[in-house]
């Protein structure tokens, strides 16, 4: 009769995934908090229509559960009674949902995923709701070392770092979002295969940057497409914290890619960018990773539209190379580094002919851009995710 009882047991089906919401009120934070502790894998936490009042991070470490709430103007977790510097949810297991939802004054970043495999960030809004300022937590959503990661209909407003940013991860989707009044509005560091399409980045410093830097876990940075996207009116002074390495991007700046590689630029809308459009360069800060490459290697821009651009040079020398240009900077601006930089757009480009990326620019000899004839590079392959991501949003 016991191996019959074990027998069954085996073979019966797993428990039904349930629904437990979670409704705004006295103990929230408790309540909610133990509402992720305990979901099970399939689970889904519904957090109810309604301000919620937090005084501390929560955490979720449980695979395949969704996190769900009425509607990201509607269901607001706010931590303006944050008493910690942590960030206001962080993730570390995979196949998560995050969905409808506001995240509002966090002491530290809004929403973290660290580690968290097939990520998944829809219909969310963060917010630090006093306008930008130093003080603002430094990311608004940021997924970290991690494999598949889907960020769609996302709003983020007042990062002192980025908006959005994807950092040492692989294989990542950023669209239809939109990034304004942070330093850098979008942002994908140190990471491999991404496409950033649809989004719009607008009134942030830097528009949308793609990165790479020396001593993290992964670098190499490359496979990068940018392309579809509206990058306006980056006009908010940087108020990054100082150190930051954001803190050197120059308010104005639309697209700014540093020390990739494959990376294309295309189809873009760019205008009212002060420093400049499009801004292409090596790392400039000394570094003793031997392993790390400071140059742009197969930078592709093409068929973009652009408006205005380079009527308020911030970079150091900026406004001294402009005035001996007539007063303005082109829209494209390279510092002449690097190998395989092709530029197609029909706007003029300046390069600074620079020896090296960490020159100065009393070593710049500015002139029109020449870009080498001849075949582009390869375009990387569209990012293809898991079909579950692109499901759990239907």
């Amino acid at each position: 009769m016991k191996a019959l009882a074990l027998a069954l047991l085996a073979t019966a089906a797993p428990l039904a995934a349930k629904t437990v919401t979670v409704a705004p009120g006295p103990d929230a934070q408790e309540r909610l908090q133990a509402a992720l502790i305990e979901a099970a894998p399939g689970d889904t936490v519904q957090i109810a229509a309604g301000r919620f009042a937090l005084t501390d991070g929560l955490s979720l470490d449980v695979d395949k559960v969704t996190v769900k709430g009425a509607g990201p103007d509607a269901t607001v977790l706010s931590f303006k009674n944050q008493q910690g510097a942590g960030e206001g949810l962080l993730v570390t297991s995979d196949d998560v949902v995050l969905r409808d939802f506001g995240v509002e004054d966090t002491k530290g970043d809004g929403i973290k995923s660290k580690g968290a495999d097939r990520i998944v960030y829809h219909n969310v809004r963060v917010e630090w709701t006093g306008g930008p300022k130093e003080t603002n937590g430094a990311y608004g959503v940021y997924p970290v070392s991690s494999t598949d990661v889907l960020v769609d209909h996302v709003t983020v407003r007042g990062a002192s770092d980025a908006g959005i940013y994807v950092g040492q991860s692989k294989n990542i989707v950023v669209r239809n979002s939109t990034a304004e009044f942070n330093v850098a509005g979008i942002e994908i560091e140190n990471s491999y295969n991404a496409d950033v399409y649809g989004n719009t980045a607008r009134k942030n410093a830097g528009g949308i940057l793609v990165f790479d830097l020396p001593n993290l876990p992964q670098m190499g940075g490359h496979a990068i497409r940018v392309f579809d996207n509206k990058v306006v009116e980056n006009d908010t002074p940087n108020f990054a914290p100082k150190g930051n390495i954001v803190a050197s991007v120059p308010t104005g700046t639309g697209v700014m890619v540093m020390a990739n590689a494959d990376v294309f630029v295309f189809g873009n809308t760019l205008a009212d960018n002060g420093n400049t459009n499009v801004m292409l360069i090596g790392y400039k800060r000394p570094f003793t990773d031997q392993s790390y490459n400071p140059l742009l290697r197969g930078v592709v821009v093409r068929d973009n539209k652009h408006g205005r651009a380079g009527f308020a040079p911030s970079f150091p020398g900026g406004k001294e190379i402009a005035a001996a240009m007539g007063g303005s900077l082109p829209p494209i601006f390279w510092d002449g580094t690097g190998t395989g930089v092709v530029v197609q757009d029909n706007v003029p480009a300046l390069s600074l002919n620079l020896p090296s990326p960490e020159a100065s620019v009393d070593q710049a000899r500015p002139a029109p851009a020449q870009f080498p004839a001849g075949p582009i590079p390869l375009e990387p392959k569209p990012v293809v995710l898991p079909p579950s991501m692109e499901a759990a949003i239907k």
